[in-house]
């Protein structure tokens, strides 16, 4: 008898191999799971996981907020409240800084959260993007915060010259803001089904 979980998740990437890096949102524990078909990096769903030899399989599942989730690292041409946030940190000392975004008219349309790399030590950016640090308060606190509602874009940059990661997320998945950072930090839009 193959044993078997059911849970909530969240696909945090999709691996070099093909699997897909989920976490369980109520341990926070990772989980390698073979690439299903109709999950995107950022979905959270609720499913069924079989383990076989070590491995999991994707058995029944239910998506339940088609928020996407894109990478890049070595990334250039940083926007100025990114550059700012950061900065801000440097000079109060602290690891993690945040603002809030806002479109050309002046409404909100997301936030950026710059967090310190630890030389040496730690890799902040894998640990986002493999599911070990979390995310989701995040997205829980932007939605809270805010009034926006899912699905959102979240990017999670690497600059090329600068010691820290860069957060954004964009309050409207598919508009202008996020088609932006698509096109300027090459996160192409992935297929949905």
């Amino acid at each position: 008898m193959t044993p078997t979980t059911t849970g909530t998740y969240r696909v945090r990437s999709q691996r070099p191999e093909g699997t897909l890096r989920c976490v369980d949102l109520d341990d926070g524990e990772a989980v390698d799971v073979a690439n299903a078909d109709g999950l995107r990096p950022g979905y959270r769903f609720t499913g069924d996981l079989a383990w076989e030899d070590g491995d999991a399989r994707l058995g029944d599942f239910t998506v339940e907020d088609r928020t996407l989730f894109a990478y890049a690292e070595g990334v250039a041409n940083l926007f100025e409240v990114a550059l700012d946030t950061w900065e801000e940190a440097r000079h109060e000392g602290l690891g993690v800084n945040a603002r809030p975004t806002y479109d050309t008219g002046g409404d909100p349309n997301g936030a950026v959260y710059t967090f310190a790399e630890q030389q040496g030590e730690r890799d902040v950016y894998a640990e986002l993007r493999d599911g070990t640090a979390p995310l989701e308060p995040l997205l829980a606190r932007f939605r809270e915060d805010s009034d926006f509602d899912a699905p959102n874009e979240v990017f999670v940059l690497k600059p090329a010259t600068h010691q820290f990661v860069l957060v954004a997320l964009v309050a409207e998945k598919g508009g202008t803001y996020a088609d932006t950072m698509r096109d300027t930090y090459g996160c192409p839009r992935p297929s949905e089904p």
